[in-house]
């Protein structure tokens, strides 16, 4: 199984707009963080869609290690 690559050791805030669909990058190969370029296609990941119920900002999981994926849960501290 493969593991995805840490984009970063921190989240990254993105003020999201009301239904307002976000596709998360899950392998961390994206050069778009948070989002997919397509860079995944080499790999077994697949970009998870995210969906903004109200508009705010959200912290996006970056080192992709999140339980709570697409959104940070601190997993970040522990790498």
């Amino acid at each position: 199984m493969q593991k995805p690559t840490v984009a970063e050791r921190q989240p990254i805030a993105v003020e999201v707009e009301a239904g307002k669909v976000y596709w998360w990058c899950a392998c961390g190969r994206s050069r778009t963080q948070p989002f997919c370029d397509g860079a995944h296609k080499e790999t077994e990941f697949t970009p998870q869609r995210y969906q903004a119920t109200d508009s705010r900002k959200v912290f996006f999981c970056a080192c992709k290690h999140s339980e709570k994926a697409p959104l940070c849960d601190g997993s970040h501290n522990k790498l």
